[in-house]
């Protein structure tokens, strides 16, 4: 399916199938689940072969443990754990008819049909993670991958079908046009993981129809460096982190703030560590390459840019070489306090590259976080309780890590989103459920109607009125 009545078309036939099917209990939900399990475990391989193939040498491990299973821990959260979420809700009724039996509560009923938008750097996680809170929430859907990863995408396509009929699950591959028909259509809810400025393309075609939108977006995730903690730690893992995919995840530490007096010995031990994960770039077979060549020279042009404008560039593995860049892998470039007017200050760097800037005051490092949009993630390092809980009240951003980076995401029983800028809504856990199921108020009448002896019907007397204005007290 590639063309907007195509589109059109699944919508529909999976909307009519909705209607027709009534209610959608636990066991379907699970089933439905439990065949996309089903479907990553018995094609892992093939699965991670195609990643590699569109990173063009994406290790395996990696592909196995960010998307397969990754996706995998999603799923079982949500299968699980629904049966305790899909009991009515009661809520207090209205006085004083509640003394007449009236009851209240929230049902949480499926929305419809969903559109799910992923992305390249996590091909299978960004669709298949917020899939099972779709399911959960007893939806329909239709996946739409990043066509920057095309052969992982053609591979979905043709295994979702095995284990699924159109009406329950269905795949649209396409490039940009055919992503711009999805988001224009009338979905009864729309899920999208990407870049800031396509969110709000996204969510400008999705006004169209009024359509419901979580938004999984980025920016510039910041790590905080309190003068209580350990440097070496801190640098430890914030270059496993950023080793992790080089760099290209959505919450990946995009810049560190150190205490100045610490700024220098920190990058020493970023160099140090991270050169030790990564002794060679050409054919290492654990080193991720950055995802195709535009991306890759987008990286470049962010150091070299800094560097022409006076910042520090220091190297956090091997020399580049000409067979390692052929081969799109890279070192780790450190960029030292570059000037705000700088790209890299002002875009996130999706890649192998970090900002490294040092502060004299925890204040000043929190003020210029606050300044800027609201990130994704933010990391804290330190050991001192009062300045962690100082540093989380007084930042906001989608989720944090304290003491390491990257974790949170991998929580599948809390929310995982973003805030502003970042994004908006959440999938994981019981506030992924929510997220994709509409909260029905209902009111149930006692068996007995007091308003007519109570003068509450009309013609009104002057006795209804005193009574409202009892009621006015404070």
């Amino acid at each position: 399916m590639t063309t907007n009545p195509d589109i059109l078309r699944v919508i529909q036939a999976q909307r009519a199938a909705f209607i027709a099917a009534g209610p959608v209990d636990a066991e379907q939900r699970k089933n439905r689940i439990q065949r996309v399990i089903t479907l990553l475990i018995e094609h892992n391989d093939a699965l991670c072969a195609a990643m590699g193939e569109d990173f063009g040498g994406r290790p395996a491990l990696f592909s196995m443990m960010n998307d397969v299973l990754g996706s995998i821990g999603a799923l079982k959260a949500a299968r699980d754990h629904l049966h305790e979420w899909l009991a009515d809700e009661p809520r207090a009724s209205v006085a004083p008819f509640d003394q007449f039996g009236a009851k209240a509560w929230v049902k949480h009923q499926p929305k419809g049909v969903v559109g799910i938008i992923g992305t390249w750097n996590a091909p299978l996680f960004t669709l298949l993670a917020p899939l099972a809170s779709v399911f959960a929430a007893g939806n329909r859907a239709v996946l739409k991958p990043s066509e920057i990863v095309p052969r992982t995408a053609a591979l979905l396509a043709r295994l979702v079908p095995t284990l699924f009929d159109a009406a329950e699950l269905a795949v649209v591959t396409g490039g940009p046009e055919v992503a711009a028909a999805f988001c224009a259509q009338p979905w009864d809810h729309l899920v999208f993981t990407g870049s800031t400025s396509v969110g709000r393309e996204v969510m400008r075609a999705a006004a169209e129809h009024l359509v419901p939108v979580t938004l999984e977006l980025g920016g510039k995730s910041p790590v905080v460096v309190g003068p209580s903690a350990d440097i070496r730690n801190a640098a430890e893992r914030i270059a496993v982190g950023k080793f992790q995919n080089s760099g290209q995840l959505c919450v990946s530490p995009d810049i560190v703030w150190v205490p100045l007096a610490q700024r220098d010995a920190f990058v020493a031990a970023l160099q140090e560590i991270y050169g030790a994960m990564v002794p060679t770039l050409a054919d290492n077979p654990d080193l991720v390459p950055v995802v195709n060549e535009r991306h890759y020279a987008r990286v470049e042009s962010y150091v070299a840019d800094a560097g022409e404008r006076g910042a520090q560039i220091k190297m956090a593995g091997p020399w580049p070489t000409a067979e390692g860049g052929a081969q799109r892998r890279m070192p780790l470039r450190i960029v030292v306090d570059p000037p705000a007017d700088s790209v890299i200050s002002q875009y996130e760097i999706f890649g192998p590259a970090i900002v490294v800037r040092g502060y004299r005051e925890l204040a000043d490092a929190v003020a210029a976080i606050n300044a800027g949009p609201r990130p994704l993630a933010l990391y804290y390092f330190g050991s001192d309780a009062a300045e962690q809980a100082w540093v989380l009240d007084h930042t906001l951003s989608g989720g944090v890590a304290i003491n390491d980076v990257l974790m949170h995401a991998a929580l599948h029983d809390a929310p995982f989103g973003g805030v502003g800028a970042s994004g908006m809504g959440h999938y994981h856990g019981h506030e992924g459920f929510l997220e994709f199921s509409h909260a029905r108020s209902v009111y149930q009448a006692g068996a007995h109607d007091p308003r007519r002896e109570w003068g509450m019907l009309p013609p009104y007397g002057p006795h209804l009125d005193g009574m409202m204005r009892a009621a006015l007290v404070p």
